[in-house]
């Protein structure tokens, strides 16, 4: 791994961490007023899962990233685009991980949140999908950030639909 992937894909990852906490307010008395599931998680667990699945991102892009350093041939030029595909399809990934907050939090649109983290899932499973075919080990390290996007998925949909006045505003 390169010293400056990992410096472009930690700062990447960063940002969108930074742009999600900005719209976060878990202490918020329109979200503590909210029903939860009772499965919810405890409050600590996010900002714990949440650091260590950016880090996972971070490192597991990067692994993927600095992976084309074959001779120059045709499977390399392959190798060059699905590079630069996975580049724009970790951005997607990184707009999207941070708009969920935007939409939750400040938007106080939970039922739109939910479909929003649908959508971030999927391209969490296409992110892991992308990171196994340039390397197995960084793809398979990454998988539990798409489990994590889907476990949220249902959980904004539960919020939501305990909450059919919040949801439907």
């Amino acid at each position: 791994m390169k010293p400056m992937t990992v410096v472009w894909t930690a700062a990447a990852t960063a940002a969108t961490a930074a742009a999600g906490a900005v719209a976060t307010d878990p202490n918020a008395g329109w979200y503590r007023r909210l029903r939860k599931p009772d499965w919810q998680p405890p409050a600590i667990a996010f900002p714990v899962v949440w650091t260590a699945l950016y880090a996972d991102i971070a490192v597991s892009s990067a692994v993927a990233l600095d992976t084309s350093d074959a001779p120059d041939t045709p499977a390399r030029t392959t190798r060059r685009r699905e590079i630069a595909a996975y580049r724009g399809a970790l951005a997607a990934n990184l707009i999207l991980n941070a708009s969920w907050s935007w939409l939750f939090w400040r938007g106080r649109r939970p039922w739109l949140a939910a479909a929003e983290c649908a959508v971030l899932t999927a391209s969490s499973a296409d992110l892991v999908r992308r990171t196994y075919k340039l390397n197995r080990s960084a793809g398979t390290a990454l998988a539990p950030y798409a489990v994590w996007c889907g476990f949220a998925t249902a959980l904004s949909a539960a919020i939501a639909k305990l909450n059919p006045r919040t949801a439907a505003r």
